[in-house]
């Protein structure tokens, strides 16, 4: 089955987004929709869902690029141009919902492919869990790097008034010439930094997910500095930075973009990532430190660092020096 948008549900997403390959969206009946991780997780929450397999943001880092395999579809373009729709997912919760079984935990949508993705203007499959997951008023959060969330502004305050409901968005760069050539089909950060303000305006109090830091890219101090600074000016909640991280399978695709596209930072992303998929842990302290020095100095109400709160969103991303 295939599928373009509309005029009017490009107009929702704004001038920013991309222009991408046409895409097939496969429609597919899930078995269950909630899924369940083992108690050995070391992750931060039990329940997930995941509406949509495969995402047309194309960001060149996904972790979720590998998960497509799974399907016998490649972690490249099928990844980003053959989608996998869960048309039976908001039937499937309400039924999941009853099993005398379930606890009311929280469920984590946006844990692998994004919930507010192009698709999404159509199936509106996300809408449909949210208008569940708060008339049965279990608690939810959403992970998100679209601006398309704030077309949901209003469900999402009516489920805040009944439940517990967390709301992030992604976002590792201020320049929007950066996500042009790492995340082609996402919404620029300029759009996803509007959206943060019409979430905080709302009550919803966002939070943001600083990720990923790309190094050699997006890892400058003054860069970091400026991207805390926005998103908080934004009405971010809490800002929490995440150094890229390039697992197997990820780091294949990862590192064919950057030898196409960037092949001066190969060196440094070979030294960096040497030992392990977190990068050095060097590099983390500093992004951590860097950001922690700006909430501080915000909750402080004084300057922080030496870096400067202006400079170019369109900057040609260049290598950045590190130090001894």
């Amino acid at each position: 089955m295939r599928w373009l948008p509309d005029e009017p549900q490009l107009a929702l997403f704004g001038p920013e987004q991309r222009e991408l390959p046409s895409v097939e969206y496969m429609a597919v009946n899930a078995r269950r929709i909630i899924n369940t991780l083992p108690a050995s997780s070391r992750m931060p929450f039990r329940h997930t869902i995941n509406v949509y397999r495969g995402c047309r943001h194309a960001c060149t880092y996904c972790f979720a690029r590998p998960t497509h395999e799974y399907l016998g579809l490649n972690s490249g373009e099928d990844f980003e141009r053959r989608i996998v729709v869960k048309v039976n997912a908001v039937e499937k919760l309400e039924r999941e919902l009853d099993d005398p079984a379930w606890s009311g935990d929280s469920i984590a949508m946006g844990t692998n492919t994004d919930p507010y993705q192009p698709a999404e203007g159509h199936y509106r499959l996300t809408r449909g869990l949210v208008e569940v997951l708060s008339r049965r008023r279990n608690p939810f959060s959403i992970l998100t790097k679209s601006s398309l969330i704030v077309r949901d502004i209003d469900l999402l305050s009516e489920a805040a008034a009944r439940t517990r409901v967390s709301v992030a968005m992604s976002i590792g760069t201020d320049e929007d010439a950066v996500a042009r050539i790492t995340e082609p089909g996402a919404a620029s950060p300029s759009s996803r930094l509007e959206a943060i303000s019409r979430l905080a305006a709302a009550g919803l109090r966002p939070s943001v997910l600083m990720a990923p830091i790309l190094p050699g890219i997006s890892d400058g101090e003054e860069q970091i500095r400026r991207l805390t600074r926005a998103c908080l000016d934004a009405g971010a909640d809490h800002v929490s930075p995440i150094l890229l991280h390039l697992r197997p399978g990820v780091r294949e695709h990862y590192f064919e973009w950057l030898e196409r596209e960037l092949p001066a930072l190969v060196d440094l992303h070979q030294d960096a990532y040497r030992a392990g998929p977190y990068g050095l842990r060097h590099d983390r302290e500093r992004v951590a430190s860097i950001v922690r020095d700006e909430l501080t100095a915000r909750a402080g109400g004084c300057p922080a660092g030496s870096g400067s709160a202006g400079g170019s969103r369109t900057r040609t991303p260049q290598r950045t020096h590190r130090g001894p």
